[in-house]
């Protein structure tokens, strides 16, 4: 690759995503370029690094299933299919952008974001028999997602790459040993290769809608990582902060002797920490109490500590139930009597069971709802103002500072970004298109799937995270847009580009990949500095002074070791 051929160019200015450092660096690089918010360009130097990610994938993933390329565009009547037409709420709708495109079709298509509306009846049309299965295929395509707030860079977008398998299975002992035993070792392989590996662990997190059984994200630490992650010493296990079970940081002040409680009025107050400021109190006494509809039949309430929210993954879990959304303006004020964000658990109705997280053990005198609008009830107590819970439940998300329940010891946490993740389907998709083979003894039977899914470009910004120092990135070899770096020093007339024309032309024959700054209106000191914000993983500079050694200036960007390397000697290096 020569720089002089290419249109891009590098910059010295940090850019406005400058506190995104994958976003950062990469714009100043001129790998990736800002479209719009959450949507990038991939610009050479870029696509070199994504092509590379993508080919040791594909390596990875043909052990385990085959390649496919399937559509960005669905129909909608495949997601009406499967009831998730109206519940996934970052879908994207196309249809045409202007009257004379709809005068041709005025038909409208989901954009896609995940593809089970898609592989599962292609899948279909294949597999009828016991013989069919397992089977499995996967792609490596653009996905859509309508981000509320797309951000840290390729971290979080709008549009990205990714590539998703999804398997096919005649049991779930089948499913399971494919997940366990075969998707979750290739996923451990391909961070291996990638330079991922011993920064990145598996923790369990949701399994959605799709699964009670949860699903298995690659975690890739990093100190800036979006996900809060909490290790169990016990079992030497991960958790996402979503589903993992804690005890609140104790705070117990059941000694207190119990006061008068009193109805206060506080207008206009937003967040728990104002209104512990305004009421005088500590954080810990106040309450946040949500009504919840459960399966469309009944009201729920449930009550956590004022610094928690309510999980409401655990929250399904503790009901038994098969769907959970908040309330609605009208049903909160019918039921308490007053506006979104008074309620309490104070005279509610007989028919609304409240449901008390453990955090909320041990106080006295605690605050909550008044169920009047406006108003807030301080020196609330058990037993007096409310009956003692018969039990308490874990039904809140994970803060630093929580205990293991299992040990009662403080959770060790880390920050983590997710690298890939790994989901059990069951037969939910298989049900919604009657997809089911025919077994041994002629009885139709519905077929197991699982989804497994790498996002590529996200891949690509948690390296960059992670390789890089104050001058610009540090790839890993075998991803970098280049191994080498080549920068000749001198007039186009001297040896120096001669002998660099050499090196590069040699190496283009064995088909490794070299970049040369043969830029002729950059400065000695601008090619070194794009050097090192490129982040190739080894320099050489070819000059008039090294020559005079019939040596090149060799550097190693992960070490900045810099060191004379005879020419004679130079192919040993070059290519072992």
């Amino acid at each position: 690759m020569r720089l002089s051929k290419i249109f891009t160019k590098t910059s010295k200015e940090s850019t406005a995503d400058a506190s995104s450092v994958n976003a950062n660096l990469l714009v100043r690089g001129a790998f990736i370029s800002k479209t719009m918010s959450g949507v990038y360009s991939f610009l050479p130097l870029g696509m070199k690094v994504l092509s590379k990610l993508e080919n040791i994938l594909r390596e990875e993933m043909d052990k385990i299933g085959s390649e496919v390329f399937l559509p960005a565009l669905s129909p909608k009547k495949n997601w009406e299919q499967t009831g998730r037409l109206n519940s996934v709420s970052v879908l994207f709708e196309a249809r045409g952008a202007n009257q004379s495109s709809r005068k041709t079709n005025d038909t409208s298509y989901v954009l896609n974001s995940t593809h089970e509306e898609v592989v599962t009846p292609l899948v279909q049309q294949f597999v009828q028999s016991y013989r069919d299965l397992p089977t499995a295929c996967y792609q490596i395509q653009t996905k859509f997602r309508n981000e509320a707030r797309p951000k840290s860079g390729i971290l979080r977008g709008r549009e990205f790459r990714m590539k998703d398998l999804y398997s096919f299975h005649d049991s779930k002992e089948c499913m399971m040993d494919f997940f366990l035993n075969k998707a979750i070792p290739t996923y451990q392989s391909y961070f291996n290769r990638i330079g991922l590996g011993n920064k990145t662990v598996v923790a369990l997190a949701s399994g959605g809608d799709f699964s009670t059984e949860p699903s298995r994200e690659f975690q890739t630490l990093i100190e800036n990582g979006e996900d809060l992650l909490f290790y169990d010493d016990s079992s030497e296990t991960w958790y996402n902060r979503e589903i993992a079970p804690c005890l609140a940081k104790v705070w117990d002040n059941s000694t207190e002797q119990e006061q008068k409680r009193v109805d206060v009025l506080g207008e206009g107050i937003v967040g728990v920490e104002e209104l512990a400021r305004f009421l005088k109190i500590e954080v810990e006494r106040t309450t946040k109490t949500l009504l919840y509809s459960v399966d469309n039949e009944r009201l729920v309430a449930v009550a956590v500590r004022g610094e928690y929210e309510v999980n409401e993954e655990k929250l399904k879990n503790v009901l038994n139930c098969k769907t959970l959304s908040l309330a609605s303006a009208e049903e909160v004020e019918k039921v308490t009597s007053a506006k979104v964000g008074y309620a309490g658990p104070i005279n509610l109705p007989e028919n609304v069971q409240i449901i008390w997280d453990e955090s909320c053990k041990n106080r006295k005198n605690f605050e909550c709802g008044a169920n009047k609008t406006n108003e807030h009830s301080i020196n609330v107590n058990f037993g007096r103002d409310l009956p003692k819970p018969e039990e308490f439940y874990d039904v809140k998300t994970a803060r630093e500072g929580d205990l293991n329940p299992k040990t009662s010891v403080t959770y060790k946490t880390a920050k983590g970004s997710e690298a890939g993740n790994v989901f059990t389907l069951f037969t939910k998709f298989s049900e919604a298109f009657d997809f089911k083979y025919i077994d041994q003894n002629g009885k139709a039977k519905p077929v197991y799937m699982g989804c497994y899914g790498i996002g590529t470009s996200r891949i690509m910004g948690i390296l960059a995270e992670i390789f890089h120092d104050e001058k610009g990135l540090k790839w890993p070899a075998n991803i970098a847009p280049a191994k080498f770096y080549i920068v000749p020093i001198g007039k186009p007339s001297e040896q120096s580009l001669e002998e660099a024309e050499k090196i590069y032309a040699s190496l283009s024959e064995k088909n490794i990949d070299a970049i040369i700054d043969d830029r002729e209106d950059a400065s000695i000191g601008f090619k070194l500095k794009d050097s090192e914000l490129i982040g190739c993983p080894y320099r050489i500079v070819v000059s008039k002074k090294t020559l005079k050694e019939n040596s090149v200036e060799f550097t190693e960007r992960a070490t900045g070791e810099t060191k004379l390397v005879k020419l004679k000697d130079l192919d040993q290096i070059l290519y072992s």
